[in-house]
């Protein structure tokens, strides 16, 4: 049963990573392991940089000093290997092999290694109780065997020519960082039913600084790679902790901004000025709505936390409204209900952009004093939908709601946000919007 709520995009990519897995691991077995001791301080690196992965806004889940480390070992053209002595009478020919110095490895090992590193750096998550993020991995191992495979074919040109070799690794890296951005872009679309035009310019506008940094300590370690040895990783993981850590803390930041946002949406509903559950299921209706219409994601967040707050004018009212249910007041109580929640939001600071949105949200779409922003009208529609079906789940009461809607669409309701309302609703069923 779980395997059949698998999109169709998720199973491809588990599919083609695992049959590449498993051929990794029988081209390694039956070949010897080039340089083991490379291997497992790399594989060490990326189980590390998995341990450490974090969360980005929208829930996209990186692992920054992994996919850096993998990027090395794909692209690794040397490695400096620490003097040795030998006594007198050993066999000239040995010592030469001992000073002879490493050289990249085949792709397949290079995925193998990678795989097994990843695998590795998330069984503590997985004993956490977190998700494996086995579709977040697949991406990365798919974008570092892309890297590993041309950068096999182009290497015996490139020893000698640091100029060459940076260009390419330049190359790879940006595009290692497209395959797995272009790879999360499709899965997002189809788990958010969102436009993969919209999703990927947001996979782009989210990820390109940190894709910048796993690029460049990609390129840095390569070569300090072939002066220091294996001993520059454990210099240059300080460095990229030190990213991870500031994106960490801008993560933080935003859950705490829509933990905040939460709290003060349930205000009403402890009150008792609207119905359980309200505020929530026009947030997530809104959401469903806005990209269906294909807002960006800085909007799509603006939209979320104002959706959430809409009602809390009703804190100025002496009387709750029955159910709490706005469509049924007057248009200048619901225009003052709108003006005393946006002050309430201004006095934040910082929210601005979703203070307009509320007070706005009053206004209909079609022939008022101006027109209202896309994000009020989606809110507009969403809470008089939900104000008509609440919780319910009936297919009969949601089509009803819909045609009630569209009577009004052009004047009152945006003729858009209803027909994008009428598509999500039609697509999911309310529970689990």
């Amino acid at each position: 049963m779980a395997w059949q709520t698998v999109d169709t995009g998720r199973l491809l990519l588990l599919t083609v990573t695992s049959l590449l897995v498993v051929v990794a691991f029988a081209r390694t077995v039956s070949a010897p392991f080039y340089a083991r001791d490379v291997a497992i301080a790399f594989g060490l690196y990326i189980a590390f940089g998995e341990l450490l992965r974090l969360v980005l806004p929208g829930g996209r889940e990186a692992a920054p000093i992994a996919m850096s480390a993998a990027l090395s070992y794909a692209m690794v053209l040397t490695i400096a290997r620490p003097p040795q002595r030998f006594l007198p009478g050993w066999d000239p020919v040995g010592r030469a092999q001992a000073h002879q110095p490493f050289h990249g490895p085949l792709p397949l090992q290079v995925v193998l290694v990678a795989a097994i590193g990843m695998v590795i750096g998330s069984l503590p998550h997985i004993a956490a109780g977190r998700r494996a993020g086995l579709t977040a991995m697949s991406a990365r191992l798919v974008a570092v065997a892309c890297v590993a495979f041309i950068f096999h074919a182009l290497v015996g040109h490139l020893i000698g020519m640091p100029w060459a070799a940076l260009g390419v690794m330049a190359f790879l890296a940006v595009l290692g960082w497209l395959i797995e951005t272009v790879i999360s872009a499709i899965i997002r679309a189809d788990d958010l039913r969102a436009r993969y035009s919209v999703t990927l310019s947001d996979e782009l506008r989210v990820q390109w600084r940190l894709g910048l940094a796993v690029g460049v300590s990609a390129i840095i370690t390569v070569f300090g790679a072939e002066v220091m040895g294996l001993a520059e990783l454990a210099v240059f993981a300080g460095p990229l902790l030190v990213i991870q850590f500031a994106f960490r803390r801008y993560a933080g930041i935003r859950a705490t901004y829509l933990q905040t946002v939460r709290a003060l949406a349930q205000v009403t509903e402890v009150g008792g000025y609207v119905a359980g559950g309200h505020s929530r299921r026009v947030s997530r209706l809104a959401l469903a709505i806005g990209r269906e219409l294909g807002m960006p994601e800085p909007d799509l967040l603006n939209l979320e936390y104002a959706a959430l707050m809409h009602d809390i004018g009703q804190l100025s009212l002496v009387e709750p409204i029955p159910g709490g249910a706005t469509l049924l007041v007057s248009p200048a109580d619901a225009r003052r209900i709108a003006e005393f929640g946006a002050e309430v939001i201004r006095q934040t600071g910082v929210l601005h952009t979703v203070a307009e949105l509320v007070r706005f949200q009053s206004l209909p779409a079609q022939g008022g004093p101006m027109t209202p922003p896309l994000g009020s009208r989606v809110i507009r529609a969403a809470n008089a939908f939900d104000d008509l079906v609440g919780g319910s789940a009936d297919r009969d009461r949601t089509a009803a709601a819909i045609a009630r809607l569209k009577l009004d669409a052009g004047s009152e309701y945006d003729s858009e946000v209803v027909a994008a309302l009428a598509t999500v609703t039609d697509r999911l069923p309310i529970t689990r919007l």
